[in-house]
């Protein structure tokens, strides 16, 4: 049976208490609010100047509990709406969270968003937390994270002006068929306005299976940053497993030369079983089943933490030498690394690291220059493995 699509149009008023009554809902994969003032603004403005807005995607989706409907697109513009109608707007130089980091690319750079610094990690399940009405969330915000604002409308402005809508209900009875289908749907739609990174918009991908998303993103790397920037935990993942594969560095993402997203998709849909792939080896080869992966998880935790690798790294360089060998060993190999020696560990990895960094004589480090060169990422695969294979338990 093909799946529905409906089409229709709501007034303001209606999708403010939609959301207050958690009729729509975010997925888990939805990003931050990222707009600012002005374009909450402008967006005010175009509904009173009668402009074209486009629809916001809602999706039906159904387990065995409830039925809720997802915001796929959309984000924006309703929380938009929903601020100007309780009249606030989160501060960003007081927000408790503060901006959120950003991602480093494979060259050791912050990838650039025009609108990084108006990111928090904030959405409006903030508000919601704070009650179901307007006065409920005035009344229990912490007033020094928002800023007042009068964008002057009100109820009569709410209820006659409209925002259009696309509702998707597709035809499947499976919650995870489901899941898969909005992850899917998420990834191929361009948020208006707003131009997902690479690793935001490949995030929708990590719950095509829902018993897998933290596997892809655990909690713990949030601590682990390169020059104030996110670790892309996926990449370590991706090299490593088809490194299990081939027992060998020389042929990693080889024919992925300024590709490698869709390398990192090409490991994501083969892990949780969309795809195929001969790349990389099967994740039921490495681990029994769905949760095992968590106890390992702990322990590469708990070994980054005793040898105090859960830090701030200066470059991609410094990281991938400290984290390359020990996520291989205690993930795809299983094996436990001797963390009383972990004096000798850091020396290892302090050395190798300092003879990559060299200066060359009468020539340009390249290594430092494009550490992303797949020659310079292969060796530092290698070279990783070799440190840590000398403290194996």
């Amino acid at each position: 049976m093909d799946n529905k699509v409906y089409y229709g149009e709501y007034t303001l008023m209606h999708w403010i208490n939609l959301i207050l009554k958690r009729n729509i809902i975010l997925p888990d994969y939805q990003r931050y609010f990222v707009w600012n003032q002005d374009k909450t603004k402008e967006l005010i403005n175009a509904f009173k100047e009668k402009q074209f807005i486009p629809p916001v995607t809602i999706g039906s989706f159904k387990n065995e509990e409830e039925s809720i409907n997802l915001i796929l697109d959309g984000q924006q513009r309703l929380t938009s709406i929903l601020l100007a109608y309780i009249g606030i707007f989160p501060d960003k130089k007081a927000s408790s969270q503060g901006k959120q980091i950003g991602f480093m690319d494979e060259n050791d750079n912050l990838i650039e968003e025009e609108s990084i610094d108006n990111i928090l990690e904030w959405n409006f399940n903030r508000l919601l937390e704070k009650g179901n009405t307007k006065s409920q969330i005035r009344e229990n915000l912490i007033s020094e994270n928002y800023v007042n604002i009068d964008f002057g409308i009100d109820e009569d402005f709410l209820n006659n002006n409209f925002l259009g809508f696309s509702y998707l209900v597709p035809q499947l009875d499976d919650a995870k068929a489901q899941q898969r289908f909005y992850s899917k749907v998420f990834r191929n739609i361009n948020i208006q306005g707003e131009v997902l990174l690479p690793q935001e918009s490949r995030a929708a991908l990590y719950y095509l299976d829902k018993d897998l998303d933290k596997y892809f993103v655990p909690k713990f790397v949030e601590q682990i940053l390169v020059n104030n920037t996110k670790v892309d935990f996926v990449r370590y993942l991706a090299l490593l497993s088809q490194y299990k594969k081939d027992k060998a560095a020389d042929n990693l993402a080889k024919g992925f030369v300024r590709k490698m997203e869709k390398y990192y998709e090409e490991y994501i849909y083969f892990t949780v079983g969309e795809e195929d792939s001969n790349m990389f080896v099967k994740y039921s080869e490495v681990f029994k089943d769905k949760e095992e992966y968590k106890n390992i998880f702990k322990i590469l935790e708990n070994t980054l933490s005793k040898i105090g690798l859960i830090k701030k790294y200066n470059s991609i360089i410094d990281i991938d030498i400290a984290l390359f060998g020990l996520i291989y060993f205690i993930v795809f190999e299983k094996r436990e690394i001797d963390c009383d020696k972990k004096n000798d560990i850091i020396s290892e990895i302090e050395a190798k690291i300092k003879s990559i960094k060299e200066p060359q004589k009468n020539s340009l480090n390249l290594h430092v220059k494009s550490p992303a060169a797949f020659k310079y990422l292969r060796a530092r695969v290698k070279s990783s493995i070799e440190i840590y294979e000398g403290y194996i338990k």
